[in-house]
């Protein structure tokens, strides 16, 4: 139904699909706290973290990805998709993103002085890896 970017500590960056009926605030903060919650989990496993996490409902599930150790992917999906489906598709999409991000805070690192357009075209991007 929708995609979220989210950053660890619970800002949303951006979104794209139908998030009308979603507080989509809370939402991001709750996300990035449930995500931190599951880390400390690995960790008592024996872990360095998860790399993903979902959550299964009657009518909608949530699938959370990292993406750099810095963001969060989130996907809301209902029963016409099955999570094996949304991994698939999401496996490439992280890759592809966690390239973006990484490229884009050498970048910031670097000083080369572009940083405020870093983000520039960030929505229709998510949208292009989505087919949205």
């Amino acid at each position: 139904l929708c995609a979220l970017l989210v950053d660890r500590s619970g800002q949303l960056v951006t979104t794209v699909g139908d998030a009308r009926t979603l507080d989509t605030t809370a939402f991001a903060t709750l996300t990035a706290a449930d995500y931190s919650a599951n880390d400390q989990l690995a960790r008592l496993v024996g872990e360095n973290d998860f790399s993903s996490l979902f959550h299964q409902g009657e009518k909608e599930s949530i699938y959370v990805a990292d993406v750099a150790r810095r963001l969060l992917l989130v996907i809301i999906f209902d029963s016409r998709t099955t999570v094996g489906l949304v991994r698939l598709r999401m496996k490439d999409e992280v890759e592809e993103l966690t390239l973006l991000i990484d490229r884009v805070f050498s970048r910031g690192r670097d000083g080369d002085g572009r940083g405020e357009h870093l983000l520039r075209g960030a929505d229709e991007e998510i949208d292009k890896l989505f087919n949205w």
